[in-house]
């Protein structure tokens, strides 16, 4: 099990690669441009291919984030259009960086309906994968359920990869704060999360986890993420993720709130003592 932190990738990916180190992190996350727009950005080539080897050498592994203003089931054609290719270039500067795969929200329906909005996001998925054929999956992140959300629960998921064109093309990263919101899991239900991925095969396609405790109580539909422990899920919780079988070798990222990334370092070796009383070493 890989354990590590989103970073800062403002002065570079290799320094962000770097300082994945440092926090002791063996795995990371970064945002493939700003996550407030979707404005086209240049890669630094040979920056990102130092950061590559870099990762390469210290054994780290590398999820891409695509920007939060996605929307995948937009109905505005203009919208549409810019989502489409910002995305693909997601998925390339992933690839350039060398990313497992590129986490993007699902869709809203923005007051068209669920059905509307889950055929737009199929429909979106379509076109964007049509046209890439590298080796980054397109990871589909299940939300809150705030707002018009859609892909709240692991079968919604499972349905919207199976109807696409290019399932192959696509995985799962799955947020624990976001499904603890939006009611699909808690301490007394973990066993039954695990039953229903397993059975969906939802388990097959995990790429990443997203871990996060919640301000939010269960749920509550929103998003509000916090510290391990300090938070509505709770540790012993959250623990389970880190002694089930199932969710050995993905990347664990931790998304929580942090005035300094330098905080993340303790919190990562907080995750490492968790799974160590975990597995009673």
């Amino acid at each position: 099990m890989k354990i590590g932190c989103h970073i800062s990738v403002a002065k570079g990916f290799l320094k962000a690669s770097q300082r994945a180190k440092e926090l002791g992190a063996t795995a990371f996350q970064v945002f493939t441009k700003n996550p407030r727009g979707l404005r086209p950005k240049k890669v630094d080539v040979k920056d990102a291919e130092a950061g590559v080897r870099f990762c390469r050498e210290a054994d780290i592994t590398l999820v891409a984030h695509t920007p939060y203003i996605t929307n995948l089931s937009t109905p505005k054609a203009d919208l549409h259009e810019v989502t489409i290719r910002s995305i693909r270039e997601d998925l390339r500067i992933a690839e350039a960086y060398g990313a497992i795969g590129a986490v993007v929200h699902c869709g809203k329906h923005v007051g068209k309906g669920v059905e509307y909005g889950t055929q737009r996001m199929i429909e979106t998925l379509n076109l964007i994968l049509s046209e890439y054929d590298g080796p980054v999956k397109l990871l589909l992140e299940n939300t809150a359920g705030q707002g018009s959300e859609l892909g709240l629960t692991i079968e919604d998921l499972v349905a919207i990869r199976e109807a696409t064109d290019h399932p192959e093309k696509i995985g799962f990263c799955f947020d624990t704060c976001h499904a603890f919101a939006a009611g699909v899991w808690s301490e007394e239900t973990f066993d039954q999360l695990v039953e229903t991925m397993e059975r969906t095969g939802y388990l097959d396609h995990l790429i990443a986890i997203h871990f996060n405790d919640s301000k939010a109580p269960f749920n509550s539909r929103k998003d509000r993420h916090e510290k391990i422990g300090k938070g509505e899920i709770g540790s012993a919780a959250l623990a389970l993720f880190l002694h089930c079988d199932r969710f050995e070798g993905l990347p664990i990222i931790l998304e929580t709130p942090v005035e300094d990334e330098a905080e993340y370092a303790d919190e990562i070796r907080y995750l490492h003592e968790l799974k160590a009383q975990a597995i009673g070493t």
